[in-house]
């Protein structure tokens, strides 16, 4: 989790990975920033485009079409091996996802299957289109994937991240077939062989059993807070929740530090309010149902 990179910053991270990049008209200021929130961003997310001929594909990448104006990506991978910057921002790419999936993403796990749409991925990813008609018979040539290969790490060496935060548009909405041609575990081999040696094993999923938060007990950490003075109450469930908050959005990372404080009660009232709470339905204080809709939603259990 982390927020995006600076347009200047995303560009240098792409040439210091020996990648050839071409910008496209005003890329660092075009896109969709103001149709919903770019970031935090979580990973990368790799598309074939269905089409041929590079400067059309390009064309398409940057303007879009009729019902899904562009950009549709942040970068254009060529066939010949040229990432052509297209877009900066909140990009018309992911669409939504399954938030199984972005939560695999983030604690870079093994990807559950996506069965799911119910999570912003434009927000969320960087994107890079690679040019390919996507029928199983268009060829890779290896100056492209080896393209992809180092795009993806730019990005992931820039953040800190691991080849375990790149992914297929097909890994991430259901429906979708792309990139067809190549696997992603293959790709992902190469990312993080180029990142620093062979990947580990893909760390194991987690075990079916639900984290329990006791509602009188995260009740009493939140009223408790915040305090003039002294060490503020806390409960190690609230680590759970604000686990969830952080996954919904709503908390930044680095204020999930087990105190159920201003910011956290804060975070847990936008909650409320996405659940359509109001007035003083909606002061950050946990109720049992919107509690259980959370832990629903995050894999905890809730008992009173």
């Amino acid at each position: 989790m982390a927020p995006p990179l600076s347009a200047n910053a995303f560009i240098a991270a792409l040439r210091a990975e020996g990648l050839d990049v071409v910008q496209v008209g005003d890329w660092r200021d075009h896109n969709r920033n103001h149709a919903g929130p770019w970031g935090p961003v979580h990973g990368v997310l790799i598309h074939h485009t269905v089409t041929k001929g590079s400067a059309r594909t390009v064309e398409i990448c940057r303007k879009g079409y009729a019902g899904l104006p562009g950009p549709l990506c942040h970068g254009v991978i060529t066939k010949d091996g040229r990432v052509h910057l297209v877009g900066y921002g909140r990009a018309n790419h992911a669409g939504l996802g399954d938030d199984d999936v972005l939560r695999a993403v983030i604690n870079e796990q093994q990807l559950p299957a996506d069965n799911e749409l119910n999570t912003d991925g434009n927000r969320h990813f960087y994107g890079f289109e690679c040019e390919n008609l996507g029928d199983g018979e268009d060829p890779w040539p290896a100056v492209q994937l080896e393209a992809i290969e180092r795009a993806a790490a730019a990005v992931c060496r820039a953040h800190g991240w691991s080849e375990r935060s790149v992914i297929g548009h097909k890994e991430w909405q259901p429906g979708k077939v792309d990139p067809r041609g190549f696997t992603m575990g293959s790709m992902r081999d190469r990312i993080g062989e180029r990142l620093g040696g062979k990947a580990p094993a893909a760390a194991p999923l987690p075990a079916p059993r639900r984290p329990v938060v006791d509602l009188s007990q995260l009740v009493a950490a939140a009223r408790a807070n915040p305090r003039a003075s002294g060490q503020p109450v806390t409960y190690a469930g609230v680590r759970t929740v604000e686990a969830a908050l952080v996954n919904q959005g709503l908390l930044a990372k680095r204020y999930s530090d087990g105190h159920y404080g201003t910011t956290t009660i804060a975070a847990y009232a936008a909650w409320q309010r996405k659940l359509g709470y109001r007035g003083d339905d909606a002061d950050g204080i946990p109720g049992k149902a919107s509690l259980t809709r959370l832990g629903d939603k995050y894999g905890f259990e809730v008992v009173a």
